[in-house]
């Protein structure tokens, strides 16, 4: 619950890096309940740091719920729409958690940290409503529903440079076979039994893969996911490490050479704010609840269909889901459709998307002026193209009206910028 002041009134929580921020020069803004770095120096240069070098980001307002027992497989497959109990331990599935109507009361990542264990991480915002929820849908098996997100703080290290950044900071951690690339080369660097020295472990995690490591002399879940559309490594740790653990990063990055970009030298290391955040997850098409996603919709109106397994068994909105899957291209339905512009001007949240007619066709959801491209960029929500053929064909000219000024827009692939691997 958020704290309350004697009049009634919210007050905003903050992270345990709080101070952190604070002496960092940090511009603050109400997120989820939480009050978070928005910006430490200008969105554009935090931006352009996570795609030339490295950010470091505190996510501490996400939500960590953690299911175990012998049956914390099956209850997450009854409580989400997808099939959790056949994800590999040491490895991670994005999903999403719905009413009994279908519509997305959240979408989340979950990770199998152990034999009998997973860790469900929420958006801010709707934390408590999920950790409720699955309270609630795993009562009838043999598991527990713990809520730990006021004891754990999460440390992202996103960009190129975030393997290197992390060398000298992640010790060691457990050697899970499916968490790990194949080994290539000469004999690793063996720290004991299961166990992979830092540079060898980050070298091998695979991408939405997650293992028990050992970092700045701290116990953390390391994790090879992001939100940027870069390569980086996310680091769950007790509150109480948080501080410590930020500081030795960011020592060990400061030792670092800088990146020369056209000249100019890019640390290595650049703390980044939610703005930078939102940029950066827009270019990748990533979607952002309370934008792209809601409870009014369901994952197929957002053209996340794919999360949803039909048959896996029964789960909660499975039959609305089922009934949905049927109605592609129906009235009323929805395709996330994604939107370049020429110039400089671009389409924000909210602006109607028109057709060559004038006919209303949706609504832009997130839009900027994109850092890395020079172009504007948007997601809208679109009623389907046809019922034959709901998703928009790339290359479609259409108009987005900012502020009663038209604005040509053409319907383009997800994502807009993908990094070189």
């Amino acid at each position: 619950m958020s704290k309350h002041t004697e009049a009634g009134a919210a007050v905003l929580r903050t992270t345990p890096l709080h101070r952190v921020h604070t002496a960092l020069g940090a511009s603050f803004t109400d997120f989820g309940g939480w009050q978070m770095p928005l910006r430490y120096t200008s969105d554009l240069a935090e931006h352009h740091a996570v795609r030339r070098s490295a950010g470091i980001f505190d996510l501490s307002h996400m939500g960590e719920v953690k299911v175990a027992g012998p049956e914390a497989g099956a209850a997450l497959d009854h409580a989400l729409v997808g099939a959790l109990s056949a994800v590999a331990v040491g490895r991670a599935r994005y999903t999403m958690i719905v009413s009994p109507s279908g519509g997305v009361i959240d979408d989340l990542i979950v990770y199998h940290v152990g034999d009998e264990e997973y860790l469900v991480v929420p958006n801010a915002g709707n934390r408590e409503r999920v950790a409720a929820e699955l309270v609630a849908r795993c009562a009838g098996f043999d598991c527990t529903v713990e809520d730990i997100s006021l004891r754990t703080c999460l440390i992202a290290v996103q960009g190129p440079r975030a393997q290197e950044v992390l060398v000298g900071v992640v010790e060691s951690g457990a050697a899970m076979p499916d968490a790990l690339r194949p080994l290539e080369g000469s004999e690793e660097e063996d720290c004991g039994p299961d166990v992979l020295c830092g540079p060898t472990l980050l070298e091998r995690l695979r991408f939405y893969a997650a293992v028990r490591a050992t970092a700045a002399g701290h116990s953390v879940l390391l994790a090879r996911t992001g939100y940027t559309g870069e390569d980086g490594f996310e680091l769950f740790c007790g509150a109480e490490d948080a501080v410590d653990l930020w500081t030795v990063i960011t020592s060990a990055a400061a030792a670092l050479e800088p990146t020369v970009i056209d000249g100019e030298p890019v640390p290595a290391l650049t703390p980044c704010g939610l703005a930078a955040r939102d940029s950066l997850r827009l270019e990748a098409g990533m979607p952002l609840y309370g934008h792209e996603l809601h409870e009014g919709m369901t994952p197929y109106d957002a053209g996340l269909g794919a999360v949803v397994r039909l048959n896996k068994g029964a789960f909660v909105g499975r039959d609305a889901l089922a009934a949905r899957a049927e109605q592609e291209g129906a009235e009323g339905t929805s395709v996330l459709v994604a939107l370049t512009a020429e110039g400089r001007r671009a389409a924000r949240a909210g602006a109607p998307v028109l057709g060559d007619d004038g006919e209303g066709l949706g609504t832009v959801t997130s839009g900027l002026l994109s850092p890395t491209l020079g172009h504007p960029v948007a997601l809208a929500l679109l009623r389907p193209w046809r019922e034959d053929a709901p998703a928009w064909p790339v290359g479609t000219a259409l108009v987005a009206d900012v502020r009663g000024r038209p604005l040509e827009v053409t319907v383009v692939d997800s994502p807009f910028y993908k990094r070189t691997r």
